[in-house]
């Protein structure tokens, strides 16, 4: 049997391919009626703001959402020491930086755990990592997160790295362009990419409409993936891979990624870092300019790969939030259970920003799904990405 790495130096028609993924979640998780009584506490002082409240975690379409905060699963009531109650409208609760140190702390854990799970679901030792991309919108530290992974892992201590910083929820296809672009230019690497988000460290205080819903939608969780050289159909590679979970090997091609700028979106969606955490707001004008937009951005695209909106097997579409949801499959035509993953994923998790799409091309793997999958997301400018597995 030839080694991974001689398949890549003798066969020049090899692509890059995604041989193994890993997902990771805080150990506890609060259901919705516990984030909606939570919310109200944190954001309310009038009974019409509570109503409002309460009818929007309601039709978020989220049972559960995980966060390194708590310390047992929260079924009706959120208890925590990291957010004092709300005293008065001025509180705005922690500063960034009592958030940021506990970013510190935990980001690496869940990290690690996704990352590990990716290198035995590939077959790829830690010893043979040649680059780490690391993806994250909802903390920094140096060193961070990727040196913390060299150390936990084993990763080599010549492994090179790239932080893909602030990008949003649509930052896994920006982790796996880099990653791709990193095995294209060196085809004997192997690519470890991780996301990890804890968007629970940035909860705002107060009553404002944007930060309210996308409080109601974020929480936390991280996802990793491996790539390298190989072919989807090389027996080779199959058999060095057998001792894998068959769902988890060779998830799938990275054949190719775009982007486009939406015009006149710059406040749709905003991601800043304030005094008190990272101020997320999210308009409701998002799902409007995804209806007008995104089809003539995407089609074209699509044809330029030789696929049609028809051709598509898997819609690994970011769930932002129902709406957005609800306007992709409207403005693209989709069949009404197209996206049914995207919501079983935010329905059992949350949006966890950049890992989310990770999440739901696990599960098109875990259920046989055929190819080719689109990867579709959309973050601040307004800005969409798409990334075409097959």
């Amino acid at each position: 049997m030839k080694p991974i790495a001689t398949l890549a130096e003798t066969a020049a028609d090899l692509e890059i391919v995604i041989r193994g993924m890993g997902t990771s979640i805080p150990k506890f998780r609060a259901d919705n009626t516990a984030s909606a009584r939570f919310a109200d506490q944190m954001s309310c002082t009038t009974s019409s703001q509570s109503r409002k409240v309460a009818a929007l975690y309601r039709r978020t379409g989220i049972e559960h959402r995980g966060s390194v905060l708590l310390d047992r699963n929260a079924e009706s009531e959120i208890i925590n020491d990291f957010y004092p109650p709300l005293l008065s409208p001025e509180d705005r609760g922690p500063t960034t930086q009592h958030r940021s140190d506990r970013y510190a702390v935990e980001a690496p854990q869940l990290a690690t755990e996704a990352s590990r799970e990716a290198l035995t679901n590939s077959g790829v030792s830690a010893d043979a990592i040649t680059h780490l991309v690391t993806v994250s919108c909802t903390g920094f530290s140096a060193p961070g997160v990727d040196i913390e992974l060299i150390d936990r892992l084993g990763l080599p201590a010549t492994t090179q790295r790239v932080q893909v910083g602030f990008m949003g929820c649509h930052g896994a296809i920006n982790g796996l362009r880099t990653a791709a672009g990193l095995v294209a230019a060196s085809p004997n690497a192997n690519v470890l990419m991780c996301c990890v988000e804890l968007c629970s460290l940035h909860y705002q205080y107060g009553y404002d409409p944007d930060r309210i819903v996308s409080g109601a939608l974020f929480a936390d969780g991280s996802a990793a993936a491996v790539l390298g050289r190989g072919s989807l159909k090389d027996s080779d590679l199959i058999d060095a891979l057998d001792q894998c979970d068959d769902s988890e090997t060779s998830i799938g091609i990275v054949a190719a990624t775009g982007s486009c700028l939406v015009p006149a979106s710059r406040e749709a969606m905003t991601w800043r870092i304030g005094d008190f955490g990272y101020e997320m707001t999210l308009s409701a004008k998002v799902p409007g300019l995804i209806e007008k937009h995104l089809s003539s951005f995407l089609e074209p695209w699509l044809a330029a790969q030789g696929e049609t909106i028809e051709s598509v097997q898997g819609w690994a579409v970011h769930p932002g939030g129902s709406r957005i949801l609800s306007a992709s499959e409207s403005c693209l035509k989709l069949d009404t259970d197209a996206l049914d993953v995207s919501r079983g994923v935010l329905s059992d998790h949350g949006n966890m920003s950049s890992a989310t799409m990770m999440f739901i091309l696990r599960r098109f793997a875990e259920q046989g799904r055929p190819k080719p999958w689109v990867m579709l997301g959309f973050g601040p400018g307004l800005e969409i990405e798409v990334a075409l597995i097959r």
